[in-house]
């Protein structure tokens, strides 16, 4: 009994652990705090027709875990080897559709393995840095009105499609084709759009409802 009650008293003692429990602490706060901060960036900045509200969500669990696993690893050849064996039968069931998607998830997971491997300064430097980079080369989005539009056209005027691409890049500021659909049913276009404000979106959506009485359009804040 009494072996027993010293077995579960080391295992549980952290003079009995590698790894610094003080350290570990301070990980597992400034891990999801750099996470959070990349999920607000990607919120706010991103540019996925996909829910980014819900990925994002995925991000501060990705940079935990991987901080996790890098903790424990790193002091145990072993256990890194295990690790490799383990990640060899991994698989992602649903493919990573957009190249930005793929770019904030390399972030998070960065951020895991430096602040792991105990590389703090470095991490947060980095993360800062990013962030920067991030906001400079979206500012000029964020002062226009950037909305996801989803276009249908019916079999009948698919040749519509060319001279509405054009009507389009001729009234909007920036105008990106992000996907292209075709069926028997008809043509689906979805573009990335942006307008120097809410009036000029107004506008052309008068416009297109005037001079293409048989597509439908759907605006869809990016969030």
């Amino acid at each position: 009994m009494n072996e027993e009650l010293d077995f579960f008293q080391n295992l549980f003692d952290p003079a009995t652990q590698k790894i610094n429990m003080t350290l570990l602490g301070l990980q597992l706060i400034l891990t999801p705090l750099l996470c959070f901060i990349i999920s607000y960036f990607y919120v706010r900045f991103g540019n996925s027709l996909s829910n980014r509200k819900a990925l994002s969500k995925n991000f501060v669990l990705i940079g935990l875990t991987t901080m996790i696993i890098i903790t424990i690893v790193k002091s145990s050849l072993a256990l890194s080897l295990g690790l490799v064996g383990a990640l060899s039968i991994v698989r992602f069931r649903t493919a990573i559709k957009e190249p930005e998607e793929l770019a904030y998830f390399f972030i998070v997971i960065c951020i895991g393995l430096g602040i792991g491997a105990e590389q703090m300064l470095v991490t947060f430097i980095g993360t800062l840095t990013i962030c920067l980079v991030i906001f400079i080369t979206n500012r000029k989005t964020v002062e226009e009105v950037t909305q996801n539009l989803i276009i249908r056209l019916p079999a009948a005027n698919r040749n519509q499609s060319e001279g509405l691409v054009e009507h389009l890049r001729s009234k909007s500021s920036a105008l990106e084709l992000r996907r292209m659909d075709e069926n028997s049913d008809g043509l689906e276009l979805s573009f990335g759009i942006s307008f120097k404000d809410l009036k000029s979106l107004m506008e052309v959506k008068d416009h297109l409802h005037e001079k293409f009485p048989d597509a439908s359009f759907s605006f869809l804040q990016k969030v």
